[in-house]
């Protein structure tokens, strides 16, 4: 299979502890064999120094937006996908990365010095909040089964 026939993949984490990164270079040692011949990994930073950001056909996001700047990626990421998988808890329910949102008046005006100092959004998002999200993969860290089954009906469907 050519390069250009393989499906193009993509790797972004945001306010999260990678987990799933962790857990999908684990999933990917039992499948390497099988996923080099179908998968074009084009920007996955914990697999290569050399990364291509241009067009995905599967973006995978892991963790939660914080900042502004986390926003407009995610955007443009979303911009430059077919399929776009919210990855993890905070991804997909904005927490733990999001606690800060349920403070009290009080926990917040401790912080607020910190949220303004490093240009953070007044509340955390979930990826869903800032851009359409096709799949997710629930858990913190995701089910390797869970994701495997994810995955290979992606496979499935850029395939038909």
């Amino acid at each position: 299979m050519e390069n250009s026939e393989k499906i193009k993949i993509g790797w972004f984490s945001f306010s999260c502890c990678e987990d799933n990164t962790v857990v999908m270079t684990e999933v990917m040692n039992d499948h390497w064999q099988e996923w080099k011949k179908i998968f074009d990994f084009r920007h996955v930073r914990v697999l290569k120094s050399k990364n291509i950001y241009d067009a995905f056909d599967i973006a995978f996001i892991e963790g939660a937006m914080a900042g502004a700047d986390q926003e407009e990626s995610v955007k443009d990421i979303r911009s430059r996908s077919k399929k776009l998988v919210a990855v993890g808890a905070c991804a997909v329910t904005g927490l733990p990365s999001g606690q800060r949102n349920n403070f009290t008046p009080e926990q917040r005006e401790a912080i607020d010095f910190l949220v303004t100092r490093f240009g953070a959004l007044p509340s955390v998002k979930k990826v869903s909040d800032v851009v359409k999200v096709d799949v997710e993969i629930p858990g913190c860290p995701m089910s390797p089964e869970v994701f495997l089954e994810k995955v290979n009906s992606l496979v499935t469907e850029l395939r038909s």
